[in-house]
């Protein structure tokens, strides 16, 4: 089968498409034809070894976190899913596989693929819908009638912590650039405003809030700026450095490390069926283009969410 893979770590072009063979699933796992994977920018800290301290990989490795596609094997001990059926999953960080015509999943990491978005771009959702679920009502615990700033709020993560939060009855203020604006109202943001001026304060954005959500990467300085951006006994989340606390006004921070999680994703998956979550593409490119899609995202060039299509 066609996979790409690196076989040492480095920049874009250590990326291989090449032959090679087919996987077999171990006990407790299925095998899948891929449809689609898509990228994450922890895609590119794997494959530059930046990470390789914290999530060791055996190479070559073979990206691909998300994957989307139909069941072709099920592995001992796994009495479900029946093959065939369209599936998707977040792999394992260590051991990814996704960027591949097949590829083995833990049992436990699939869900069923929704019913109206197509399979290819169900790639989108894994990483990002289980980072924000995991964001919004583990780290945040956002309740109907709380306020949350999303900062960030157009990215792939961000859009859909805003749609989550809506979901949830909190009312939300959207930070994003301009081209943003018109998508985050139609999510349903109460408030949907231009880059963060931090030294403006809270009040500035209606603020402070229950919640304050950051994936917008900024100087250390900057994130102690957000802690004012808390209401008394908030917390802010975030997956972009930490937000210091402030244990005089009980606020307390949380990092997000997202994990993969079948039970999760088939509440995602529901949502999206239900119209209540939405999938934003911004773009499909070929596994033989994975590379190129490496390079783009290190040049600032990927206008969103790239979902990659197997052969």
């Amino acid at each position: 089968m066609k996979a790409v893979r690196f076989h040492t770590f480095g920049g874009s072009d250590v990326l291989r498409y090449e032959d090679v063979d087919r996987p077999v699933p171990g006990a407790g796992e299925v095998l899948v034809r891929v449809t689609a994977t898509s990228f994450n920018p922890v895609d590119d800290h794997l494959r530059s070894g930046v990470l390789a301290e914290m999530i060791p990989v055996a190479l070559p490795y073979v990206p691909g976190i998300d994957l989307a596609g139909t069941v072709a094997a099920l592995g001992a001990g796994v009495t479900g899913p029946e093959v065939g059926a369209p599936v998707v999953a977040m792999l394992p960080l260590d051991s990814a596989g996704g960027a591949a015509e097949y590829a083995v999943v833990p049992a436990g990491s699939l869900a069923p693929a929704p019913r109206t978005t197509e399979l290819a771009d169900a790639a989108a959702l894994p990483l990002t819908g289980l980072a924000a679920w995991q964001t919004v009502f583990e780290l945040a615990g956002l309740k109907s009638g709380q306020t949350v700033l999303v900062n960030g709020a157009g990215g792939a993560v961000g859009s859909l912590v805003v749609q989550l939060a809506v979901d949830a009855g909190a009312r939300v203020t959207a930070v994003d650039a301009p081209p943003h604006a018109e998508r985050l109202r139609g999510y349903g943001a109460e408030r949907v405003v231009g880059p963060l001026d931090l030294a403006a304060g809270p009040a500035a954005v209606g603020g402070p809030f229950d919640a304050v959500v950051n994936h917008v990467r900024v100087a250390p300085e900057d994130l102690a700026r957000l802690t004012a951006y808390v209401a008394d006994g908030g917390v802010a989340a975030s997956s972009a450095g930490p937000v210091p606390e402030a244990p005089e006004r009980g606020v307390r921070s949380a990092n997000l490390w997202v994990r993969s999680d079948g039970a999760q994703l088939a509440e995602l998956v529901a949502k999206v069926d239900a119209g209540a979550l939405r999938l934003h593409v911004a773009d499909r490119r070929s596994l033989a283009e994975l590379a190129d899609v490496h390079a783009d995202a290190g040049a600032g060039r990927l206008s969103g969410k790239t979902v990659v299509l197997a052969p």
